[in-house]
C-alpha cells in the first residue's frame, strides 16, 4: 500500500475549482516534485496530503502509524530558546530510541536475553537504521556547519531572521527522518552550497518526499517522478525535470496526432449529421452529441497545442554564448571598490567594466555582500575605497522588497497612474490586460489590491512594471524568488531578447545557466572572480578541486607519520624493460590516433569505412590508456623507491 493514497479528491475555493477529482498516491522513499503555475493548487495538494486541509470530496488513505513532517514557507518555532536546543528538541524521539536501545543492549549482556528483549532490540535497531540515528550528535553539527547555523547555535531563535529561521526548521526535519516529508520552496533562502548539501541530505534519506520547487536543478536532481498541477488536473512525468521536458515533448506530438485523427472523424460525421434527415436525427441524437462533443474538443486542443509547444519552446531555447563586445558602449567602469557594511568589509578591490549587452551574475555564499555591491552600484550606499564612473542614463532595479509597489493601488492604477488603461510598453501603446496576460494575470485581477497579492504575483506584476519601461541596465536582486516555473520562462523569455546591461543575483543555478555569460563569483577570501563558463559547470569544477584537496590532505598526514619508503620490490627485469620501451610505445600509438582522426576528416571514406576506422581509433584509444595508466604506476614505485 502507498504511504498516502488519494482518491478523486475536489477542492474549491469560492468559485475557482483548484483540484477536481484528481487520484495521487506516494510510495515509501519516492521524491516527487510538485509543479505548475502560481495559484495552480501545489501547495492545496501538499496540505491534503499532510491531512493539515480537508478535500471537498473524495477520499485519503495513509498506511498505520504513518510519520509525516512538513516544512512550511513560514515554519513556527519555540521563539525563546536557542537554534542548536531547537534542532535537538525536534528529535527527542529519536534520542529516546537511541537511550533506550543502549541501555536494553546492557541488560542483555548482563543475562537477560529472553526472547522479548532480542526482539524489541531488533526492533529498536530496525528503527535507528530508518532514522539514521547512530551518529545523530555528529549529523547535527554537519546540520548547523552546512547551513551557516554553527556561529549561531546559542542564539536565540527570536533574534533570528526569516531565512535563518527555515534553515532551523528544515535542518531538524532532515534530521528527524520521517516516513513522509512534505518540503515548500526549501531552496529558498539557501545559497548554491547550502542546496547542493540539501540535495546530498535528500539523496542519502530512507524517507519519502514530495516538494514544491521552482528550483529546476534541484528537481533534476533529487526527483524520481515529476507531477504538474493544471487546470485542476494531475500528470505524472517519471523522473526529474529534463525528464519531465522530453515527457511533456512526446505528450506533445501525441496531442497533435490525435487532433489530426480528430478532425479526420469530426469532417466525416459532419457529412453524415448533413446528409441526415430529420427522423434518423432524432434517432441519433446519441450520436449527434458525440459531434458536438467532438466540436468542442476539436475547438480546445490547437489551444491546448499551442500553449504545450510555447512552454517548451521557452524552457529549452539554448542561449547564444557567442556575443562580440567589439564598440559596445561602457556602462560601469568600476576601479579598486571596496564595500562593506558599517566598516565591515565584505567585498575588496574588484576593478571591473559592465558593457552594454552584458550579462552577468553575482554568485557567492549568503552574506558575502551580493546585494550589497547592486546597492552600491546604484548609488544607494556609499563604497568603503574606489570609485565607480556610470555611463548609462537609466537603470531599471528589482529588488527583493518590491519596493515599486503600493499595496494600497491596484494593478490598473499601478501601471496607468495618470488614469485610463493602456499603457506604453517599449514604444507600444497597448491596453492593460494585453500586457498582463503576458504575466499570466486574468482580467479580474485588474481591480485587485497589490495588497492581497500573494507573493509571487507581487513580484510577476513588479517585473511586468520593471519590463513595461525602457532601460539601458536592469540590476535584478533575486528576480525568481517565489516565482513558478511557467513565470519564470516568461522572465527568462524577456532578459534573452533585452538588449541593455543586465547585471543580477541569484541562486537559481539554471536561470543562472539559461541568462548569464559571465560569472561575478564572491570568494571567500572577499575576492571577485570573473568565469566566462556555465555555472552549474564551475560548481562542479569547484567540487571536484575540493574533492582532490580532501585527498591531497589526506595523503600528507599519512606522509607525516612513516618516512618515505619501497612502496614494493626493486622492478624485476621485465618491468625494468617495460618501463623503457612504454613511453616508445606511447608515442608511437597517439601518431596513430592522430593520423586516424585526421583520416576521419577527409571525404574520400564512405560509411562503412568510416565505421571501421571508427572502431579502430577505440581500440587504439583504450589501448593507449592503459600503457599510461600502467607507465604511471611504474614511475611512482620508481619514485617511491629508496636505495
Amino acid at each position: 500500500m502507498a504511504l498516502v493514497d488519494l482518491k478523486a479528491i475536489s477542492k474549491q475555493y469560492e468559485a475557482q475549482k483548484i483540484l477536481d477529482a484528481v487520484n495521487f498516491a506516494i510510495d515509501e522513499r519516492e521524491r516527487v516534485a510538485i509543479v505548475g503555475r502560481n495559484g495552480s493548487g501545489k501547495s492545496t495538494l501538499l496540505r491534503i496530503v499532510a491531512g493539515i486541509l480537508e478535500a471537498d470530496d473524495g477520499e485519503r488513505m495513509t498506511q498505520n502509524n504513518l510519520t509525516i513532517e512538513t516544512l512550511d514557507q513560514n515554519p513556527i518555532l519555540d521563539e525563546t530558546i536557542s537554534v542548536k536546543k531547537a534542532i535537538e528538541n525536534s528529535l527527542t524521539y529519536i534520542m529516546q530510541l537511541k537511550e533506550e536501545y543502549v541501555k536494553l543492549t546492557q541488560k542483555i549482556s548482563e543475562g537477560f536475553d529472553d526472547k522479548t528483549n532480542i526482539d524489541r532490540l531488533a526492533q529498536l535497531g530496525s528503527r535507528l537504521d530508518f532514522f539514521n540515528a547512530w551518529d545523530i550528535n555528529d549529523r547535527i553539527e554537519r546540520v548547523l556547519t552546512q547551513f551557516n547555523l554553527k556561529a549561531l547555535e546559542n542564539s536565540r531563535i527570536g533574534a533570528l531572521s526569516g531565512g535563518e529561521k527555515r534553515r532551523v526548521a528544515l535542518g531538524a526535519l532532515l534530521l528527524k527522518n520521517p516516513d513522509l516529508l512534505l518540503l515548500d520552496e526549501p531552496t529558498n533562502h539557501l545559497d548554491v552550497y547550502m542546496v547542493r548539501f540539501l540535495e546530498e541530505l535528500i539523496l542519502e534519506s530512507k524517507s519519502a518526499f514530495l516538494i514544491i520547487s521552482h528550483d529546476r536543478y534541484f528537481i533534476d536532481r533529487i526527483a524520481t517522478r515529476t507531477i504538474e498541477i493544471e487546470n485542476g488536473r494531475l500528470r505524472s512525468f517519471n523522473g526529474g525535470y529534463n525528464l519531465y521536458l522530453e515527457q511533456k515533448a512526446i505528450m506533445l506530438e501525441s496531442m497533435m496526432k490525435s487532433h489530426e485523427t480528430l478532425v479526420k472523424r469530426l469532417r466525416y460525421e459532419q457529412e453524415w449529421l448533413n446528409r441526415g434527415v430529420k427522423a434518423r436525427l432524432k434517432r441519433n441524437m446519441g450520436r449527434v452529441e458525440r459531434i458536438k462533443q467532438m466540436k468542442e474538443d476539436a475547438k480546445k486542443n490547437p489551444s491546448a497545442i499551442r500553449k504545450v509547444r510555447l512552454e517548451l519552446e521557452r524552457e529549452q531555447k539554448a542561449f547564444n554564448w557567442e556575443e562580440s563586445v567589439n564598440r559596445r558602449k561602457a556602462l560601469f567602469e568600476i576601479e579598486n571598490l571596496s564595500i562593506g557594511i558599517e566598516n565591515k568589509p565584505l567585498i575588496k578591490t574588484l576593478t571591473a567594466r559592465i558593457l552594454q549587452q552584458d550579462k552577468i551574475a553575482i554568485v557567492g555564499k549568503n552574506g558575502s555582500g551580493k546585494t550589497t555591491l547592486l546597492l552600491t552600484l546604484l548609488g544607494r550606499q556609499d563604497s568603503l575605497n574606489g570609485k565607480i564612473k556610470i555611463g548609462c542614463e537609466s537603470i531599471g532595479y528589482f529588488d527583493q522588497n518590491r519596493s515599486s509597489l503600493d499595496d494600497n493601488k491596484n494593478l490598473l492604477e499601478t501601471f496607468c497612474p495618470n488614469g485610463g488603461d493602456r499603457i506604453n510598453v517599449r514604444g507600444s501603446n497597448i491596453h492593460v490586460y494585453g500586457y498582463m496576460k503576458n504575466w499570466l494575470f486574468p482580467k479580474e485581477f485588474l481591480d485587485k489590491k497589490i495588497g492581497s497579492l500573494s507573493g509571487g504575483e507581487k513580484n510577476r506584476v513588479a517585473l511586468a512594471l520593471l519590463f513595461s519601461k525602457k532601460y539601458d541596465c536592469l540590476i535584478l536582486d533575486e528576480p525568481t524568488n517565489d516565482l513558478d516555473i511557467p513565470t519564470i520562462n516568461i522572465l527568462e523569455e524577456y532578459l534573452q531578447s533585452y538588449q541593455g546591461a543586465l547585471l543580477f543575483v541569484s541562486h537559481d543555478r539554471y536561470f543562472i545557466d539559461k541568462i548569464a555569460a559571465k560569472l561575478w563569483i564572491i570568494k571567500d577570501d572577499q575576492s571577485i572572480s570573473e568565469e566566462l563558463c556555465n555555472y552549474s559547470d564551475y560548481l562542479e569544477d569547484e567540487a571536484l578541486f575540493e574533492e582532490i584537496d580532501k585527498l591531497e590532505l589526506a595523503s600528507d598526514k599519512e606522509a607525516s607519520k612513516t618516512e618515505r619508503k619501497r612502496s614494493q620490490s626493486k622492478f624485476s627485469y621485465k618491468e625494468q624493460k617495460l618501463y623503457e620501451i612504454l613511453p616508445i610505445e606511447i608515442d608511437e600509438l597517439e601518431k596513430e590516433i592522430k593520423r586516424i582522426e585526421n583520416d576521419m576528416i577527409d571525404d574520400r571514406y564512405s560509411q562503412i569505412e568510416l565505421v571501421e576506422l571508427n572502431q579502430k581509433l577505440e581500440g587504439l584509444k583504450t589501448c593507449l590508456e592503459t600503457k599510461i595508466e600502467t607507465y604511471f604506476e611504474l614511475e611512482e614505485r620508481k619514485e617511491n623507491y629508496v636505495f
